[in-house]
C-alpha cells in the first residue's frame, strides 16, 4: 500500500506499535515473520505459543479481542505485555504493568526475541508477535494473520461451539458473507484504521486537508451502512463479525485519542455519528454471550490509551483528562 502526499519525518515519534502509513513507493517491512498456525512446522498445540502485545496499540486489541472471544486463554496461547518503549531501542518489559523480564528467558528487550529468532534481523521492532516456545522462534509478526490464526487456526483445541465451522451465520467470517466482509475490512484499513494515521503524521496542511475529509467522508458512509436492515445492529446483521472487530479498534480510540491528539477534530463520535455511537456502545458494554461475556470492554484500557497517544503526539507527556466518560453510557 502507499500514501499519496505523506511522509514520516525523523522528528515524529514512532507510532506506539508496528503498523502505520508507510513512506510511498515503500514496501511493509515490519512483517518479516509469515507463517501459520496450524502448518508443518508450526501445529495447533496447547500451551505452545506465547502472543506479545502493548494495550495501547489498536492492531494489538483486534487480536487481544480474538483471543478473548474464542476462549484461547492461556491454556491455549498465553499473552504477555510489553508495557514499555524507548526512543532508541524500542519495546521492553518495565514491570509497571506487565512482566519486568520477559518470562520465557528472562529478556529485557523485545530486540532480544527478534534477534534469538533470526540473529541478522534488522528490521523494526514490532508487536503483536506470536512466538513459538517449542521451536524458540517467531511465528509471525503481522497482525492481520494473527486475527485469522485466532479466529480458526486454534479450533481443534477448542469446544464444538467455539469452532467456526460448527457457528454457521454466526461465524466470524461465514461462508456466504466472506467476500464482502473481506472487501470491508480493505476499504475500513485503508479509511480508517489507517486513515487516523493519515491524519495524524501528516506532515503538510495539503496533505492533511485530503486525509481528513477523506476520514470524516468514510464515517458518513459507515453511519449509512447501519442504517440498513440487513446491517444491523451489527455491520453484518446479527452476529459479530471480524469486520466490527476490526472497526471497534479504532472507533473505541478515537473520541479518547484521534479527535485531540491526532487532530481528527472535526466531529465526535459521540456527538455527531449516533449509529456509530450505539453500535460502538453496544459492543463496549455487552457482558453477553455474543461478546464472550464483555471482551470488548475487558480488553479496553483507556489509561494506557491515553498514555501511550499522549506520548507519541505530545512532547511534554500531558495526558488529555477528557472525554468524561470514556464511553457513554449504553
Amino acid at each position: 500500500m502507499t500514501v499519496s502526499k505523506l511522509r514520516l519525518q525523523d522528528s515524529v515519534k514512532a507510532p506506539v506499535c508496528g503498523e502505520f502509513p508507510y513512506r510511498s513507493g515503500q514496501s511493509n517491512l515490519m512483517s518479516q515473520f509469515r507463517s501459520s498456525v496450524p502448518s508443518e512446522r508450526f501445529p495447533a498445540e496447547k500451551d505452545r505459543y506465547v502472543l506479545y502485545v502493548n494495550h495501547c496499540c489498536p492492531w494489538c486489541h483486534r487480536a487481544v479481542i480474538v483471543h478473548a472471544l474464542k476462549g484461547l486463554g492461556d491454556h491455549v496461547v498465553h499473552i504477555v505485555e510489553v508495557d514499555a518503549r524507548d526512543p532508541m531501542h524500542g519495546w521492553y518489559f518495565s514491570g509497571l504493568r506487565g512482566p519486568s523480564r520477559d518470562p520465557i528467558y528472562g529478556f529485557k528487550w523485545m530486540k532480544e526475541l527478534y534477534q534469538k529468532a533470526d540473529p541478522q534481523y534488522n528490521g523494526r521492532i514490532t508487536v503483536p508477535m506470536l512466538w513459538d516456545k517449542k521451536t524458540g522462534t517467531i511465528v509471525n509478526n503481522e497482525s492481520s494473520d494473527i486475527l485469522h490464526m485466532f479466529i480458526e487456526g486454534f479450533d481443534s483445541l477448542l469446544p464444538l461451539g467455539k469452532r467456526e465451522a460448527t457457528k454457521g451465520a454466526a461465524a466470524f467470517v461465514p461462508k456466504h458473507l466472506r467476500v464482502e466482509i473481506d472487501q470491508l475490512n480493505a476499504w475500513i484499513y485503508d479509511n480508517i484504521n489507517n486513515g487516523v494515521y493519515k491524519v495524524g503524521f501528516a506532515t503538510t496542511q495539503a496533505a492533511y486537508n485530503e486525509h481528513v475529509m477523506k476520514l470524516f467522508q468514510a464515517f458518513d458512509k459507515l453511519e449509512q451502512h447501519l442504517s440498513q436492515p440487513f446491517h444491523q445492529p451489527f455491520l453484518f446483521g446479527n452476529y459479530i463479525t471480524e469486520a466490527d472487530i476490526r472497526l471497534y479498534t479504532t472507533l473505541i480510540r478515537f473520541d479518547v485519542a484521534y479527535y485531540t491528539l491526532f487532530k481528527c477534530n472535526l466531529k465526535m463520535i459521540r456527538t455527531d455519528y449516533p449509529r456509530l455511537h450505539t453500535w460502538l456502545r453496544r459492543l463496549y458494554w455487552s457482558e453477553g454471550p455474543e461478546t464472550g461475556n464483555g471482551a470488548f470492554k475487558r480488553t479496553t484500557f483507556f489509561d494506557v490509551i491515553k498514555r501511550g497517544y499522549s506520548s507519541m503526539a505530545t512532547e511534554n507527556g500531558i495526558i488529555p483528562i477528557g472525554p468524561i466518560p470514556n464511553v457513554m453510557p449504553l
